[in-house]
């Protein structure tokens, strides 16, 4: 039997490899098959969040940051809700 690395046995969850948040992401999106271009966008909208967090980790963070950037995009960057919706999408 032929072993492939991070394939999912029956009812295992996927474990990214990877050490680095940005690589983990990509690694995960690409295990459920997203776009490139979509997992272009998440990865912008996890950095932007980071970075509008001044760089906390975003495992330290939760639903109260994830509100505060998403009121942040709304009211001060005047996103559109399907903006909004991307970017919670991102991070959820």
């Amino acid at each position: 039997m032929t072993s492939y690395p991070n394939k999912v046995k029956d009812n295992a969850t996927f474990r990214p490899s990877s050490l680095r948040l940005t690589d983990q992401v990509v690694e995960v999106l690409r295990y459920h098959h997203y776009g490139k271009r979509t997992e272009q966008a998440y990865v912008r909208w996890i950095n932007n969040y980071i970075y509008f967090h001044h760089k906390q980790h975003p495992k330290e963070m939760g639903k109260t940051e994830i509100e505060a950037y998403l009121s942040h995009l709304a009211v001060e960057k005047n996103v559109a809700a399907s903006t909004q919706n991307q970017a919670f999408n991102a991070l959820a």
